[in-house]
Formats: C-alpha cells, structure tokens, sequence
C-alpha cells in the first residue's frame, strides 16, 4: 500500500484516517472483485481482549467466531487466542487470514488497534470488540473513515444498534445486547414475579447504562416502580448502604449489571438481604464460577435449585447458554466447541457465531469478498446457521442488529454431564420462558436508528 512511517505516526496522533490512506484501501478492496473467490484471501482484523482480567471475553468471542467459520467450511476451528496471524483454509471458500490484536478491554488502545489494522494490514473486515465503549469509539472513528464492513461482537450496549447516535449502515451486529435483556427478564419478573419496586445497580460506562436504561424503561412500561439507578465503579464493596437505602425507599427487587471486576462483591450482599429478589442476566463462565462460589458460601456446597429460589437468586435472561437450544446446529456447535476448546459454547458464543455464520453467508450469496457487496448481503439477511437454530437470527435493515428470541432460566446446581466442561457450581436450568425475536427487539419506531 506504500504508507510511510510518518503518515502511520500522524494517524496514531490524531486518531483520525487521511483520505490517502483511504483511497489506497479502497484500492485493496476492489481487487477482490470479478475473480474466483475460492483463489482469494479475506484479511480479517479481529480485536478483542486477550491479555487483563477479562481476557476470557475475548477468548470466548474468539472461539465463537472461529467456530462459526469452521462450521460452515467443515474444517477445525482456529485455536489461538492470542495475538498473532491465523489462517484457516478450506477446499471450498476464501482463504481467510485473521490478525488478532489485543484491545486490552480499553477504548482508546481499541481504536488505535483498529486504525493500525485499517492502515498496515490492509483489512478487508473488522470483527471483535468486546466493549461497548470501544465499540463507540471504533464506527465513528474508523469504520466511517474506512469504509469496510464492521462485525461487532460481543459488546453489548443496545445503543450501539438502536440509536442513531452509533449505528452505521456497515456496521452489523448479530450478538444479543441489554435491551433485549431487559425486555426479556424485566417483561419476566414484571409479569410472572412478585416484585412492585426495583433498585438497579450498574457499573459506570456504556455497558452499566445500556443496562439501567434498558430495565428501567421495560420495568415501568410493565407498572413497576423504578428508583433511581446507581452506578459504582469497577471493585465497588460498599454496597450494603446501598440496599438498605433501597429497601427503606420500598425496594423488593433488584438488577445488578456488572462484569465479574464486580460481581463478588455484588453477590453475597445481594443474597444476604431476604428481603430483596435479585434479578438480571447469566453471565459467563468466568463470573457464573463467581456466581457459584457465592453460593455454596452462603447455602452450603450441597445446595440445590429451591435453596437457590429460596435465596431469591433470579431468574435469570440468557442470551444464549449451550443447554438452551435444542436442535441439530447447536448440538453440532457444541461438540465441535468441546473438541477443540474443552468447554461449552458461553454467553458470547452464540452472537460471534452467527456473525461468522453471516460472513461465509455473504462471500456466498454475493460471490464476492468485496467489503460492500458483503455488507449488501448481509443487510437484511436471515442467517441460515444458528446455534438457535435455522434461521434463528435476522438482521433487521433499519439498525443492522439481529433479532433472535431470548430464554429465562434459573440457576441450578452443575449436573454431571457437564462438570467437565463448565467450571463453575450452577449453571442456567431448563428455560421456563422463551420469549420470540419480536417480542425483545426494540420497535424501529422506537429506534432513533435508520438505515433503511
């Protein structure tokens, strides 16, 4: 591409991409055009954490995405979570060459990752971000600069998608986000449970407030009374002044959106107080082991589903758990899953997968690799291969975010069919409610995102 060190420089100076770099991409790009696609190469750049403590995000969201490719092409996934240059081959598509590069869960080192990716690397895609607030950064900054495809994944604020804000006519998501959360968990308990007053407590950052908005709104759309949320930074402790403020003021119920930096703190509190019921999302591995050994402190190591109940511990929204689709895609997902990684399909595995899925999709629907005829493809696309089964996840042309239906799960105690490939206690039970794509999605028309 002949970019010069002082150009490289000056774009990492100012965060912002020349029109020469620009156009010399544009140039990259269409060379992929009017050829045989299985004689090409699709470069791949895919950030997400792979190194701090939520390293696990990324890898998780990795394994997703690589499965994704593998399953379409019957070939073994990738299995390097680190960074570095992978490739994955097969007889009948594109050669994909894939370049991870480590976000380290930061928003800023997340675009500079990017524009380096963009500049050095020639990328005909860009797949990852495991931050909402990276995500932000990254469509304005890059991806409208750029002018290349953007598969996000996992971050998972709704207003990446739903307002126009963020959304971007290349930039598509098919991981589940907040807002389907809530209308899936909070339409749950506001219908089916027992509670008439919520406190909601979130962590400070795009991910908490896509959460306490998103509860919010659906909890009192359903009449139940909401107090005003609280945000705590990442480690908080303090968070027994914070319920008895709340139940003085009436609270019976509870949200808590947190990554693990959070959570154990968070939880044994929470499970401390009768008088409240906790309710939100299953989280992933890393934080349902934390979630688990809150538990066993507080119940005893041979707890069960209605001492968990008891407890007032859920339930729960699952974006996508392994044990919560019954069909042939994601029984074959999760033992390809298991075969190459030692573990079942988590949270975010879903979301990559179909965005992978959506890929091989496009290059062969469009028969090209060409970053617009994929984005073409992919506008409005049913995705065929889902772990929710077929034609489980379409991306819906006014923000690009694809619907797919949500489950409500209790926690249950680990069953032994499982002990060796989730390491954690408890795990989502048998969906008690499934709620369908529809009835999770935010209505375009309350949407300030269009891109039709």
């Amino acid at each position: 591409m002949g970019y010069n060190t002082t150009r490289r420089e000056a774009l990492k100076r100012t965060g912002a991409l020349t029109s020469v770099a620009i156009t010399g991409l544009a140039g990259c790009i269409d060379d992929s055009n009017g050829g045989d696609v299985d004689e090409e190469t699709m470069t791949i750049g895919a950030i997400q954490p792979v190194s701090g403590e939520l390293d696990y995000y990324g890898g998780i969201s990795l394994m997703g995405f690589y499965s994704g490719l593998a399953y379409k092409y019957d070939v073994d996934p990738i299995d390097g979570m680190t960074t570095g240059t992978y490739e994955l081959d097969p007889d009948d598509g594109p050669t994909f060459e894939i370049i991870v590069q480590d976000t380290r869960f930061d928003p800023e080192t997340a675009q500079n990752v990017a524009e380096d990716l963009v500049v050095d690397e020639d990328i005909d895609l860009l797949f990852g971000a495991s931050s909402s607030d990276s995500a932000r950064r990254i469509i304005p900054n890059v991806i409208d600069e750029a002018d290349i495809p953007y598969i996000i994944g996992p971050a998972a604020d709704g207003d990446i998608t739903v307002s126009g804000d963020h959304c971007h006519e290349l930039a598509f998501r098919a991981s589940e986000h907040t807002a389907m959360d809530a209308r899936t968990g909070g339409r749950y308990v506001a219908e089916q449970g027992d509670v008439s007053t919520v406190a909601i407590f979130a962590a400070e950052g795009a991910f908490g407030e896509g959460v306490a908005n998103n509860y919010q709104e659906v909890l009192e759309n359903e009449g139940v009374e909401v107090l005003d949320p609280r945000f705590v930074e990442p480690g908080y402790s303090e968070f027994e002044g914070m319920f008895d403020e709340a139940i003085e003021q009436g609270a019976d119920g509870v949200v808590g959106g947190f990554t693990f930096q959070t959570l154990p703190e968070f939880l044994p509190t929470a499970m401390s107080y009768d008088e409240v019921q906790a309710f939100g999302g299953f989280a992933e591995l890393v934080t349902t082991r934390v979630t688990g050994e809150t538990v066993e402190a507080v119940l005893g190591e041979d707890f069960t589903e209605d001492d968990v109940r008891d407890a007032g511990l859920g339930p729960f929204t699952t974006r996508y758990h392994w044990n919560q689709y019954d069909n042939e895609i994601n029984d074959e997902f999760v033992d390809l899953h298991v075969d190459a990684y030692g573990q079942v399909p988590d949270l975010f595995s879903a979301g990559t997968f179909v965005g992978a899925s959506a890929l091989v999709q496009a290059i062969e629907e469009s028969e090209s690799t060409d970053g617009q005829d994929i984005a073409d493809a992919m506008t409005g696309m049913t995705v065929t291969d889902t772990p929710k089964g077929e034609g489980a996840y379409t991306f819906q042309e006014h923000n690009n975010q694809a619907a797919s239906e949500m489950t409500v799960a209790w926690p249950v105690p680990t069953s032994d069919e499982y002990a060796d490939t989730w390491d954690a206690s408890v795990m989502p039970g048998e969906p008690i409610e499934t709620y369908a794509a529809d009835e999770v999605m935010v209505p375009a028309d309350e949407s300030t995102c269009d891109l039709s």
